[in-house]
C-alpha cells in the first residue's frame, strides 16, 4: 500500500465561508474537512500543489492517508473532492478518520488482469466492465488498493458476479449480505461483432425498400 502523507494547518470557524474558501483557492490552497470517530470535525487548508501531486496516484482514493495538522497526526481515507466543473482542479475535499483496529468502510476500484490472454477476447468477445468500484469492509491494515478480477479463463457469454471474486484476507462485500438481488455483475465477455452485422443489413434493407 503506497504512503500518501499531507500537510495540513487548521482553519478557525471565523475564516469559514464562501468568501474565505475562494481566497484561500486564490492563494493556491484547498479547504478542507476531517470528520469521524470520536473526535469533532476538523476543518483544515491543504496545499494544492501537493494534494494535486498525490492525486496523480489512484491508490490515493483506496489508500489510509496521514494528514499533519500543524503537527497533530490523523488517519484518515477521502470521502468527497469536489472539483471545478471546467478547470477540473480540486475546490474542496472531505475526508474521514479511521480507527486502527475497528471494521471500516470504503469504496475500492476494479482492476482487470489477464485481459490481454482471456479465453473470450481471444475469441472476439470484448471484456464489459459493469462495476467499476466495490464497497467493502475490512479492518485499516487489510484495506487493498484495488480488487483484482482474473478473466483469463473467462469465455464468451460468461459473467463474474461480486459473489465469484477472490477477496483479500480480512476483506468483506456488504452487499452479499443483502442477498442473491444484490450479486451484481462485475464483468462480462460479450460480442458486439452480430449486433453490428444485423444493423447493417437492416439498414441495407430499408435503404433498398426505398428506392
Amino acid at each position: 500500500m503506497a504512503n500518501f502523507v499531507l500537510n495540513a494547518e487548521a482553519r478557525e470557524e471565523s475564516v469559514q465561508g464562501k468568501g474565505s474558501s475562494r481566497r484561500l483557492r486564490l492563494a493556491a490552497k484547498l479547504p478542507a474537512i476531517i470528520y469521524g470517530g470520536a473526535a469533532e470535525p476538523v476543518s483544515i487548508t491543504l496545499e494544492l500543489r501537493q494534494l494535486v501531486k498525490q492525486l496523480e496516484n489512484n491508490d490515493f482514493f483506496s489508500s489510509i492517508i496521514t494528514i499533519d495538522v500543524s503537527g497533530k497526526k490523523e488517519e484518515v481515507v477521502i470521502k468527497a473532492l469536489q472539483r471545478h466543473p471546467a478547470k477540473n482542479t480540486p475546490m474542496h475535499a472531505d475526508f474521514m478518520r479511521i480507527t486502527r483496529g475497528e471494521i471500516m468502510s470504503a469504496v475500492v476500484p476494479v482492476s482487470l488482469i489477464n485481459q490481454d490472454v482471456s479465453k473470450g477476447v481471444k475469441a472476439g468477445g470484448i471484456a464489459t466492465l459493469n462495476l467499476n468500484e466495490v464497497q467493502v469492509e475490512t479492518l485499516p491494515r487489510n484495506l487493498p488498493t484495488s480488487i483484482e478480477v482474473d478473466i483469463a479463463d473467462l469465455e464468451i457469454g460468461q459473467v463474474i458476479h461480486l459473489s465469484d471474486l477472490k477477496l483479500p484476507k480480512g476483506v468483506t462485500i456488504p452487499a452479499l449480505a443483502q442477498g442473491e438481488d444484490h450479486d451484481q455483475a462485475v464483468v462480462s465477455i460479450v460480442v458486439i461483432q452480430e449486433e453490428v452485422v444485423k444493423d447493417a443489413e437492416t439498414d441495407s434493407a430499408e435503404a433498398e425498400k426505398g428506392e
